[in-house]
């Protein structure tokens, strides 16, 4: 061998062990043989009988086969020992534990003589992407991962069921989109549960705005460093927030999907792994009665999971994720007249992170009933579809009955109380209760001549001490203009926003970049002394942690022509947002005019030439927004509907002469 040859190449390209040079090209290949029969010899695809060949070259004992052929999906990432240490990190903690799940939910299959497959595909997390162009890929993510998935059951021609294991932001209204759209086959879906709350620091929404605080002086070094390793006080589980993880978990129950009492366990612990086994065995129960998809995804089930997000006072997100699993479902999307009137029948009555007044931990909501309790107050009110059914195979009312009265209620709830020092019904309340201390319902879709296609605001979460007597929030200030979350963030840690204060963040939408998610500035705001004084309004949107005044999905979005586009430094913008009847409206105003004055300025007002999508959106999230932005956009829940997708395109190969 060549003395020349570099020893940092030698290092690269030989082994040290020369074991690994033997190497042999024959086995002799499982034992055993499969137990085909003539009439599939001559009736079965070929795919069917080799797909069984290689289930016996992966080591499946070939006797078993022939059992129900069970698709297990899940958002899993990382790598884990068996020990638990990693090996390499996922994303994050929602996805870190949820193999347990399969394997779990698998080995129960296993011994109903099912045959279990299992398929992955991971998720981004949306904490570790806030204020970075990662955020761009966000919600993009979600319609890539609903078509993998969607593409990995059909892939699977022999499944007679689907598991669904998910947990967080993007990847679990993925996966039920997925199941809704596998109608003729049974499924269900296994939320992945939350991560416990560190006994002596700060929750995952607030470790958020370390920056922010020590920026302003409010915290220390020592103390940021402190709070930030650990907020996370276990390995696996959503955020303890009631964000878009955890709604979306209380979403997927309350349609039915997963079994009574799985979203928001804790993750790891033995009550979450039991959930598993049991979802598995309820999905063998669906084939063996025939159920499907379409009959536990019905227009029913999307009104009782509409009343049970206003019960929660859940993430704005969700009410653009909900609109896509019942466009996959076939049913009808609501619309944000239909939300607002479901807001006005249906009382808040949890109190959880970040909504307060207590700002109880997901674990505590889990612990004090979580979806079943909620819908046992929604069932005595009369606001539930109680017929629908769930896969369990009975319906919802039985399933509250059983509830009502099981012993794993009456013990987890005392277990609140006794360890905690918590009584269960301070955190999910009766109506009355719930009156009586001032909680508001949720969601309010202002209209006015800067939204006129209208916008969400999270409205119980402004703060009660600049909201006037009569409930009602109203704040006249001038707009503080920003093309970008960084230029933002920069003005909010400099000084430069100032209470009274209207921050304005354009061309943040669909088109401009994904639409991205701005937590980091409604949380740098909530957790400033002045930021209750500052209002924000955006064509993005908010995380489901965020608080305070802040109005998204703003539409039109800026690039599509909206009137926000044209909002210029100075302006006085004037918000008004009734939280008793859900109405309000955001306007450009004059001193002496008022918004109608505001309209004449507005309509006379050019556009920018300087408006612009973000110079770093990728192509792939440019493509997602033009696709979902004729099928409908973020209203119709940024989904891709395909016949109206062809029908632009041949109008646009029409017009062009092509």
């Amino acid at each position: 061998m060549s003395s020349s040859l570099s020893p940092n190449l030698l290092a690269l390209v030989e082994s040290a062990d020369k074991s690994v040079l033997e190497v042999v090209s024959k086995a002799k290949g499982p034992a055993g043989a499969l137990p085909i029969t003539a009439e599939m010899l001559l009736q079965k695809p070929s795919g069917d009988l080799f797909g069984w060949t290689q289930n016996a070259g992966m080591g499946w004992d070939p006797k078993l086969l022939g059992g129900k052929e069970i698709l297990l999906l899940s958002t899993h990432g990382g790598l884990r020992a068996n020990d638990g240490t990693p090996v390499a990190l996922g994303y994050h903690t929602g996805h870190w534990e949820v193999n347990l799940l399969m394997a779990a939910a698998a080995e129960e299959l296993k011994k109903h003589r099912a045959v279990p497959f299992a398929a992955y595909v991971t998720d981004p997390c949306d904490g570790r992407t806030q204020g970075t162009v990662g955020m761009f890929d966000s919600l993009p993510y979600r319609n890539d991962a609903a078509q993998v998935f969607r593409r990995l059951i059909r892939s699977l021609p022999t499944r007679q069921g689907v598991l669904g294991v998910a947990t967080c932001d993007k990847g679990l209204p993925a996966m039920m989109m997925a199941l809704a759209a596998t109608h003729d086959f049974p499924t269900i879906l296994v939320p992945g549960g939350v991560t416990l709350a560190t006994e002596d620091g700060e929750d995952t929404g607030k470790v958020q705005t370390i920056g922010a605080r020590f920026a302003h002086g409010t915290i220390t070094l020592e103390h940021a460093a402190d709070m930030g390793c650990r907020a996370c006080a276990s390995p696996g589980g959503g955020c303890q927030f009631l964000g878009t993880a955890a709604t979306a978990q209380v979403i997927g129950e309350a349609l039915g999907l997963s079994l009574p009492h799985s979203a928001l366990a804790p993750s790891g612990a033995p009550i979450w792994l039991d959930m598993a086994r049991r979802s598995a065995t309820a999905l063998l129960y669906q084939s063996q009665q025939g159920l499907k998809t379409t009959d536990i995804l019905t227009d029913d089930a999307i009104a009782n999971a509409m009343a049970v997000f206003a019960a929660f006072g859940g993430s704005t997100n969700v009410i653009m994720h909900l609109a896509a699993v019942a466009y996959h479902a076939g049913r009808k999307r609501p619309t944000p007249a239909d939300w607002t009137a479901i807001h006005r029948q249906v009382p808040r009555l949890v109190d959880a992170l970040p909504n307060g007044p207590r700002n109880h931990p997901t674990v505590q909501v889990f612990l004090a009933g979580a979806v079943p309790e909620v819908m046992l107050h929604l069932r005595d009110e009369g606001l539930l579809k109680l017929n629908a059914l769930t896969v369990t195979g009975y319906t919802l009312g039985e399933s509250l009955e059983w509830w009502e009265h099981s012993e794993r209620r009456h013990l987890l709830r005392q277990q609140l109380q006794e360890r905690d020092g918590i009584h269960p019904d301070d955190v999910i309340m009766s109506p009355g209760t719930a009156r009586s201390r001032g909680m508001t319902a949720t969601v309010c879709f202002p209209l006015g001549n800067l939204a006129p296609g209208g916008a969400v605001i999270k409205s119980t979460s402004i703060d009660p001490s600049v909201v006037d007597a009569d409930n009602v929030y109203r704040k006249r200030g001038p707009a503080r203009v920003f093309r970008s979350e960084p230029d933002a963030i920069h003005a909010i840690k400099s000084h430069a926003i100032q209470a009274g204060d209207i921050l304005v963040l354009n061309c943040r939408g669909p088109l401009g970049s994904g639409m991205e998610e701005t937590y980091q500035l409604t949380s740098a705001l909530k957790h400033l002394e002045f930021g209750k004084h500052v209002a924000v309004i955006t064509d993005a949107r908010f995380s489901g942690v965020s608080t305070g005044a802040c109005i998204g999905h703003v539409t039109p979005e800026a690039l599509s022509g909206g009137p926000i586009g044209k909002i210029q430094d100075g302006d006085l913008i004037e918000i008004l947002i009734d939280r008793n009847d859900l109405s309000g409206t955001v306007n450009l105003i004059t001193e002496n005019g008022g918004a109608e004055e505001g309209d004449r300025i507005l309509a006379a007002r050019p556009m920018p030439e300087t408006l612009a999508a973000d110079p770093q959106l990728p192509a792939d999230s440019r493509l997602w927004a033009a696709l979902q932005d004729v099928s409908g956009g973020t209203w119709a829940g940024a989904v891709y509907d395909v016949d109206r997708i062809l029908e632009v395109i041949a109008a646009g190969k029409k017009a062009l002469g092509r």
